[in-house]
């Protein structure tokens, strides 16, 4: 299996299909090694997608912080 591929569009990749299917979603938050390996088709070691794992949580972490922002600035 080639190894070589492009982390940040990976992340992108999996960030962007947890968005959009709330079930998968929660499969992540529960069990994100299983629901990468279910986004990405790859059976990697859990070492190996931890940094997957860390990278998706960050960004889709920074989209959740996003939505709240923008909802405050409805209040005012």
């Amino acid at each position: 299996m080639d190894l070589n591929f492009d982390i940040k569009a990976r992340i992108d990749e999996a960030v962007r299909k947890l968005q959009q299917d709330p079930a998968l979603l929660k499969e992540f938050q529960s069990d994100p090694v299983k629901a990468l390996e279910k986004i990405t088709r790859m059976d990697l070691p859990e070492e190996k997608l931890q940094p997957l794992v860390a990278g998706i949580k960050t960004k889709l972490g920074a989209a959740q912080l996003g939505d709240a922002l923008d909802g405050l600035k409805k209040l005012f």
